[in-house]
């Protein structure tokens, strides 16, 4: 059975493991990203680590690389990624291809997390849903007739960055109020430190703990949570109509909390199309979906197997 090299690279740790064609994880690795200690020194780390899962694993059939955006997923070419600054304009393919003499494929982290809940997670069977993370940040992949969606030039929409409130906080991105800068992780540590100034900053997790044990302005935050979460899915819903939307990251751990509240916003928000038939439910693959997903970003466009999905350019 083919292993593949998986790497998920995230602003604050990379995760490296060899994966079977199956789904399984035979290897696993994992170390801080440190993106401050540069380029150079991250890839050094990757590039042992994959040493570690051929080791154990045998000959690595290709590389898959689930990466935050933007990047070019065909070059491999970093764009200005704000979680990893001073990495622009460098490859994550060159020279791993060169060690390792394998076909690489390089995705969205988003993207390659859609492919690998299609392949082996919630969206199984699913040819049109929307996948969304919620964590320090909100991204999104899109796979239309079960296909992943690309932009012009092959671009990732950023679906995180559609504005919803212009007087709103102001994000990296440029513009005020966008769905990251309202529904994220730090989007709920930010308007937290707001009302309660005199307190420690708190992590979404440390917030929904307190609203979890009935904590007044942790509760605020919670609903504040659903409603903004709810209005971004709405937009998503209106535009696409789904069959599926599935929600993923660290934030929706605790979704118990907030999570029927933004279905409520949704199905009040969207009257014009078939918001009902839109089922809006958590992405299975959970802490492995990084891993599993950037496997399928190689098997999707390099590997030769019964399961692959061409990915095709929809953009003019």
């Amino acid at each position: 059975m083919k292993i593949i090299g998986a790497v998920d690279i995230g602003g604050t740790k990379i995760a490296v493991g060899g994966v079977r064609e199956d789904g399984t994880i035979a290897f696993h690795s994992t170390c801080t990203t440190d993106p401050q200690r540069g380029f150079d020194e991250a890839l050094q780390r990757i590039r042992e680590m994959l040493r570690g899962a051929a080791n154990a694993c045998g000959k690595l059939e290709g590389i898959g690389i689930a990466c935050p955006g933007p990047l070019d997923p065909y070059s491999g070419i970093l764009g200005q990624v704000g979680t990893l600054p001073g990495w622009e304009g460098r490859s994550l393919c060159d020279e791993l291809e060169t060690e390792f003499e394998v076909t690489i494929a390089v995705e969205n982290d988003a993207d390659a997390a859609a492919l690998g809940e299609m392949r082996w997670g919630a969206a199984k069977g699913n040819r049109n849903f929307i996948y969304i993370t919620v964590s320090t940040g909100i991204g999104g992949g899109i796979v239309l007739q079960g296909e992943l969606y690309r932009g012009v030039d092959g671009s990732h929409p950023e679906l995180g960055h559609q504005i919803l409130d212009s007087t709103g906080p102001l994000c990296y991105c440029g513009v005020r109020g966008c769905w990251e800068s309202l529904a994220s992780g730090s989007a709920m540590t930010q308007w937290m430190s707001e009302q309660m100034p005199e307190s420690p900053p708190a992590s979404a997790e440390m917030i929904c703990q307190l609203a979890a044990k009935g904590d007044g302005p942790a509760l605020r935050a919670v609903r504040r949570e659903g409603l903004y979460l709810g209005l971004g899915l709405a937009n998503l819903v209106t535009l696409f109509s789904p069959g599926k939307i599935l929600l993923g990251g660290g934030v929706m751990k605790s979704s118990a909390l907030f999570l029927d509240y933004a279905r409520e916003v949704v199905l009040d928000a969207c009257t014009q199309v078939p918001a009902k038939r839109t089922d809006i439910v958590l992405a299975s693959l959970g802490a492995d979906s990084g891993l599993l997903g950037a496997a399928q970003a190689w098997l999707n466009r390099c590997g030769q197997t019964s399961h692959r999905h061409p990915l095709v350019s929809h953009g003019s």
